[in-house]
């Protein structure tokens, strides 16, 4: 575990930077300013990002625990972005890849017991034909989209639950990241905790409502980890309040799993073509097999939420921020 690369994004004003972690420190890479510049270096030279990485790593350092506490002038960058074009930067992730993913929904959304709904029915196409043999096309996932980059969230800052929603609610994942190369090949950047922060009572009302119950903020990082395990990995979520632990739970992640094959959902992902647009980010979350919400408990503002996973660096921690205004109507101006 300790000999992955792991790589933050840094901003103090204007300046940004990429950063090598060597736990307590982390040192500068030279003439960097973004991961997303690092990974089309690696894939234009044919090598490595982790090479690359250690190749530009110089003797500038930087300590890791004030910034990690926001504590100091740099300010960790969400662990992958478009920097010059957030909206080409594309949200997404995959529903019902876990066991305890599909209880949640079923209990959400079922009649009666013997009742099988749709959520159910698509979890047992997982169960069936999500690993398909190397070579082979398996049975599609559910996906969904989140938004583009302007909806990205780093560590330590705030997820929004705004005045039209019903509520917001963490959703403990590993988030993939990639990067389109210029001739549309989609590359595997590495991997990320991520809080792919949801709505769960508007979804409740209706399963219907699952989409536009996504289009909310999330949050990503605080590190980028190459090449991580992801076999299977122990999670840790825990919600504060007030400064004392309201509720917490472990589960594990990881293609052992899931029902879906990591290369089975790459594929459903990136077999649109609109999805292999050169240049272009992706942030694909994989899925959690745990909901504070399923226990009842219900987002206050200043709630603080932590998503710890094994071998990917440091928590990620996100505070609540429930809006206190009403919906506002917004209307639109005819150019007729």
């Amino acid at each position: 575990m300790n000999s992955m690369t792991r790589l933050v994004q840094l901003k103090s004003g204007d300046v940004r930077q990429v950063a090598l972690v060597e736990e307590p420190h982390m040192r500068l890479l030279d003439g960097c300013g973004s991961i997303y510049e690092l990974a089309n270096s690696a894939i234009s030279a044919g090598g490595k990002l982790s090479d690359l990485a250690r190749q530009r790593a110089t003797g500038d350092r930087l300590d890791y625990d004030p910034i990690y506490r926001g504590q100091s002038e740099w300010r960790l960058l969400p662990a992958i972005d478009h920097p010059e074009e957030p909206a080409r930067c594309v949200v997404s992730g995959t529903g019902l890849t876990h066991l305890g993913s599909a209880r949640s929904r079923q209990s959400m959304h079922a009649s009666t017991e013997a009742e099988l709904t749709d959520s159910i029915k698509m979890f047992r196409w997982g169960i069936e034909g999500g690993r398909p043999a190397p070579g082979s096309i398996g049975a599609a996932p559910e996906w969904f989209y989140k938004g583009t980059g302007i909806s990205l969230r780093g560590h330590g800052e705030a997820l929004q639950v705004p005045a039209y929603a019903g509520d917001g609610g963490e959703e403990a994942e590993i988030a993939g990241i990639y990067v389109i190369a210029a001739d549309g090949r989609p590359c595997r950047v590495g991997m990320a905790i991520g809080n792919e922060f949801s709505d769960h009572v508007f979804e409740k009302t209706n399963f219907l409502n699952l989409a536009a119950s996504k289009l909310r903020t999330c949050a990503l990082g605080p590190e980028l980890v190459v090449d991580p395990d992801f076999e299977s990995v122990p999670v840790e979520v825990k919600i504060e309040r007030a400064g004392n632990l309201l509720w917490s739970k472990t589960f594990r992640t990881g293609e052992n799993e899931m029902c879906h094959s990591l290369a089975n959902i790459e594929h459903h992902h990136f077999k649109y073509e609109a999805h292999r647009r050169p240049g272009d980010v992706h942030i694909h979350f994989f899925g959690t097999d745990c909901l504070s919400f399923s226990d009842g408990i219900n987002m206050q503002d200043g709630d603080v939420m932590q998503v710890s996973i094994e071998g990917f660096g440091r928590s990620l921690r996100n505070p609540v921020r429930v809006a206190g205004t009403r919906p506002e109507l917004i209307s639109v101006k005819a150019l007729g």
